[in-house]
């Protein structure tokens, strides 16, 4: 049985695991970038790269915190500290999101059209599955865990009911998102860009569809602002994965 919240005793204090597998997430996330980008073929000097990289991490960290304030527009309202309530409110659909324009911005304030998010796909997976380590063994603590079922799946997470552990529904979807972009990467021809496209249009799906499990405000037509959000992107990547469909390869292409 686990004691929901889960801590770990460092340096005489008790510390969440949640901050500290988010910031390993981070940092393994980076490391493994820096290691692709070394075989990467892209001609992108490191001042844009840079740029870019940076651009990236604003977007993600306003969109990050403001999509997760939007959450319960109420409660923004209301709140005594307007800039408190914005930054204590997250949400990786919102970083996601605001990555993305930022980086688009960015692209287009250097004059550079090519893509650059083949190389984040992994790198950002591996970040998420094990910053959602963390978010399973927080339970009821913060705003990260399912709705009561009687379903198979239920667990206790700290409270009196069973619910859906929807951190676990979303590593496992996250390792098998993993290894079809892997397949895809081995088995197709394709357009630069075109991985992060179905990483992008794979997530915000599975997230539009996860929030019916999760506790949530609805703001328009019972879907919450994090679903409006997603459908939006959703859309936006449905548009461009049309325009350049992949190619299989030929056997001897593989080999």
């Amino acid at each position: 049985m686990i004691d929901f919240p889960v801590t770990l005793h460092l340096f005489g204090k008790d510390i969440l695991l949640h901050p500290i597998t988010e910031s390993l997430g981070i940092f393994v996330a980076m490391r493994y970038y820096t290691w692709l980008k070394r075989k990467d073929t892209e001609k992108f000097s490191s001042v844009n790269s840079l740029l870019i990289v940076i651009a990236a991490t604003f977007g993600a960290l306003v969109g990050s915190h403001v999509i997760g304030s939007l959450e319960r527009p109420l409660n923004l309202m209301k709140a005594p500290n307007t800039l408190a309530y914005i930054w204590l409110n997250n949400t990786i659909v919102g970083g996601l999101a605001g990555g993305l324009i930022g980086v688009e911005l960015m692209k287009k304030i250097i004059g550079k059209k090519e893509s650059t998010g083949d190389r984040m796909v992994y790198p950002l997976i591996v970040a998420m599955f094990i910053g959602r380590i963390g978010c399973f063994f927080t339970g009821v603590y913060e705003e990260t865990y399912g709705l009561p079922t009687q379903s198979i799946f239920g667990m206790h997470l700290g409270d009196d009911y069973l619910r859906h552990p929807v951190a676990l529904y979303e590593m496992f979807f996250l390792l098998l998102l993993f290894i079809f972009i892997k397949y895809l990467e081995r088995n197709y021809s394709y357009k630069s860009g075109f991985l992060f496209q179905v990483f992008m249009l794979s997530y915000f799906s599975f997230r539009f569809l996860l929030d019916f499990l999760k506790p949530k405000y609805d703001v328009l037509l019972n879907i919450s602002t994090i679903q409006i959000v997603c459908l939006l992107v959703i859309i936006y990547y449905i548009y461009l994965i049309k325009k350049h469909k992949p190619i299989k390869k030929l056997s001897y292409e593989i080999s």
